[in-house]
């Protein structure tokens, strides 16, 4: 029975890791989109207390970059 618990502790751990993993991928490629500086938001949802930095994120994060935005830099950046 121990062990089930165990194995069980283990399990949730390895969950939480991977969405702890992807939530830091997410906010940095969110921030890249919106025009911030995605390794900044990534490192404060990483380690300024993990589920309130990236709750504080996305509840403050920027309006979505417009596509003609987006164009005008990918063109110029040729």
């Amino acid at each position: 029975m121990e062990t089930l618990f165990i194995a069980g502790i283990f399990l949730l751990a390895a969950v939480l890791f991977c969405v702890y993993i992807y939530s830091i991928i997410w906010s940095y490629s969110d921030a890249q989109e919106r025009g911030k500086p995605g390794i900044a938001v990534a490192l404060l949802v990483a380690l300024l207390s993990w589920p309130l930095g990236l709750l504080a994120w996305i509840i403050f994060r920027p309006e979505q970059a417009s596509s003609s935005a987006f164009n005008s830099r990918f063109y110029n950046s040729r």
